[in-house]
C-alpha cells in the first residue's frame, strides 16, 4: 500500500500521536495492523556502518578516471599516479595502488561505488562539505540536526528521556569517538552513544570503573565537560547490554596491526555478532587533509595519502572477513 493511501484510509481513526516512517499520523488506541507496521519499521536485522574519512579526501587520486588520463597527468604532474600501477576495476576507473583489498572486494561483488557526489557552487570548504554530508541539507541550507538523527527521532521520540527501556534496551546508534557526529544529532539531543575510544569499550566489558569526579564549573569549558560526563553516564547506563553482547562473541578474523580504523571495526563486528540491537554504527579515520606530504616525491604511490587509503582498505576487508566468519553476512548482497 502506498503511504498516501495508508494515510487516507487511516484518517477516520486519528487522535493519538504516532510517527510512521517519517510521516506523522494519529491512531485511535492500538490495532494489530498498526503494531505490525510499526514493528516492521523499527525492527530489522540490517545494520548500517558508516565510516567517516575525516578531512578532505583526494577523490581524484582515490578513484582514477582512466578515460581522462591525459588531462589527469597535465593538471597533477607532481602527485599523479603511474598508469601501470593503477588497480583497474573497469575500462573507465581504477583504484589507488594502495587499495588492493578493496579491489578484490569489488571484483567479488562485495562493494559498490558512487562517483561525482558533490553540491552546486562549492566553496571548496571541507567544513561546509562535511556539514552538508552530515545533515543532508541543500547547498544553501544550514541545519543543526543530522539526517540519521532526524530519522531515529521519528522512531524513538523523547530520547534520551526514559531510555534505555524494555523496548529499546541497547544504544540507538553507537559511535567510537569523544563527541557524537552531527549526522546523529536529533531535534532535542544526540540520538546515539559515543565511546570515546576503543579503550572505553574494553573498560566497559572489563568492568573498569569511571574515574570522573569533582564539580563542574559554570563556564564554557565546564559545559563541554558536563556534556562529556553525560555521554559517559549514558555509556554506563548501556554498559550492561554492551558487555552482554561483547561476551557472546569473539572476533575470528585477523585485523591489520597499527590500524586505528581496524581497531574500531573490530569492536563493531563483535557487537553485531553478539546480538546488540544497535542498528547504526559510526567510525572514523582522521588525517585526510593531505595538502602537504600527500605523496613521496620519489614515488607517488607512497606517502600520507597512500597510508590512509591502505589503512581504510585493509580495515574494511578485515571487517567483512570477520563478519563472514561470524555468520552475520547472510543476505548482504540481496
Amino acid at each position: 500500500m502506498k503511504r498516501r493511501d495508508f494515510l487516507r484510509v487511516a484518517t477516520p481513526v486519528i487522535t493519538l500521536p504516532l510517527v510512521l516512517g517519517g510521516f506523522p499520523i494519529r491512531a485511535f488506541g492500538r490495532s494489530r495492523a498498526l503494531d505490525a507496521l510499526w514493528q516492521a519499521l523499527s525492527s530489522t536485522d540490517r545494520v548500517l556502518v558508516l565510516i567517516q574519512l575525516d578531512g578532505g579526501n583526494d577523490g581524484i587520486n582515490t578513484l582514477i578516471s582512466l578515460d581522462q588520463l591525459t588531462t589527469y597527468y597535465q593538471v597533477r604532474p607532481q602527485i599523479a599516479l603511474p598508469e601501470l600501477k593503477l588497480l583497474r576495476i573497469s575500462d573507465e576507473v581504477a583504484f589507488h595502488p594502495a587499495m588492493g583489498a578493496l579491489q578484490r572486494m569489488y571484483n567479488d561483488g562485495m562493494i559498490g561505488i558512487v562517483q561525482g557526489v558533490a553540491y552546486p557552487n562549492t566553496n571548496l570548504s571541507h567544513f561546509r562539505s562535511t556539514d552538508i554530508w552530515m545533515t543532508a541539507s541543500d547547498a544553501n541550507q544550514y541545519l543543526t540536526t543530522g539526517w540519521m538523527g532526524r530519522y531515529l527521532d521519528t522512531l524513538y521520540p523523547n530520547y534520551p528521556n526514559g531510555y534505555p527501556n524494555d523496548n529499546a534496551p541497547d544504544p540507538l546508534a553507537l559511535q567510537i569517538g569523544a563527541v557524537l557526529a552531527l549526522a546523529l544529532q536529533g531535534p532535542l539531543a544526540s540520538m546515539g552513544l559515543a565511546l570515546q575510544d576503543p579503550q572505553t569499550f574494553y573498560d566497559i566489558i572489563n568492568g573498569t570503573p569511571s574515574n570522573a569526579t569533582g564539580s563542574i564549573p559554570d563556564t564554557r569549558p565546564g559545559h563541554e565537560l558536563a556534556y562529556l560526563r553525560q555521554v559517559e553516564l549514558k555509556s554506563q547506563q548501556y554498559s550492561s547490554s554492551i558487555k552482554t553482547a561483547a561476551d557472546r562473541a569473539q572476533n575470528k578474523a585477523e585485523y591489520p596491526s597499527n590500524n586505528s580504523l581496524g581497531n574500531q571495526l573490530k569492536i563493531v563486528a563483535r557487537l553485531i555478532a553478539g546480538g546488540l540491537k544497535t542498528r547504526v554504527y559510526l567510525v572514523s579515520i582522521r588525517g585526510f587533509d593531505t595538502h602537504a606530504a600527500q605523496v613521496d616525491p620519489t614515488d607517488t604511490t607512497q606517502g600520507t595519502h597512500a597510508t590512509l587509503l591502505r589503512t581504510l582498505s585493509d580495515a574494511v576487508a578485515a571487517f567483512f572477513d570477520d563478519l563472514r566468519q561470524l555468520g552475520t553476512l547472510i543476505g548482504l548482497l540481496r
